[in-house]
């Protein structure tokens, strides 16, 4: 006759009359499913009800709530964490991937996460991901490539004006005084990243326009070095 084991058994049986595993699982799955509900109720709170999204209105409330301007780089960095799709725009489905990630169900909650948020979009293996979203979040119409000169000024200015101010500064002057560009691309608009971070500045030592530059920055550094003598 064929031995048996009994060791299997044993083990599920073990497994399914675990009363603390079970008791943690339940609590857990309980304190989650709270936190969703708060967070869904915050999400009420700025949403307009017609269309089930925050949107321009709600943020502007969302902002005074949080004691931060509509134009502060965090509300950006907001909605690269919630990888919203439509500037000035929260969905509650980005709204709940954002917020539960933050681990915050509460204004208050919220407010205190925004210095966290900012410390980790401004990782370099973040960074980069954010500058690029920056450019996409801005894309507003449907089948929109590129953006007009002064509004990307103005991006420049949010997303990387506190870390490479003197860049930056000569950099909007220019774009704002040339004609030959109406509107910069997002490849333009990396290739402004990869000046800011790799070119020294300002005498521009290091700047080889053999390389692969998009065509508007060998102009700038064209013009910077004529005024350089």
């Amino acid at each position: 006759m064929p031995r048996t084991s009994s060791k299997k058994g044993l083990t599920g049986s073990a497994a399914s009359t675990n009363p603390a595993a079970d008791l943690f699982r339940s609590a857990s799955s309980k304190a989650a499913s709270k936190e969703l509900e708060r967070i869904d109720q915050l999400f009420h709170t700025y949403a307009n009800a017609s269309s089930g999204m925050i949107d321009p209105e709600g943020i502007e409330f969302l902002c005074s709530d949080l004691e931060v301007e509509h134009t502060d780089v965090r509300i950006l960095m907001l909605a690269w964490k919630m990888q919203s799709e439509k500037q000035g725009y929260f969905s509650l489905n980005e709204w709940r991937k954002g917020l539960k990630a933050l681990r915050a169900d509460t204004v208050q909650k919220l407010k205190k996460a925004l210095p966290e948020l900012e410390k980790e979009v401004r990782r370099p293996s973040n960074f980069v991901d954010f500058y690029s979203y920056a450019f996409q979040y801005c894309l507003t119409e449907e089948k929109q490539r590129s953006i007009d000169i002064e509004s990307i000024c103005l991006l420049l200015d949010l997303v990387l004006g506190s870390q490479f101010r003197p860049q930056v500064d000569t950099l909007i002057q220019y774009l704002r005084t040339q004609i030959d560009y109406k509107v910069i691309n997002m490849d333009q608009w990396m290739g402004f990243f990869r000046f800011v971070n790799e070119i020294s500045f300002p005498d521009l030592s290091n700047y080889d326009s053999t390389l692969a530059w998009p065509l508007i920055l060998d102009n700038f550094v064209e013009l910077m070095r004529e005024k350089q003598g």
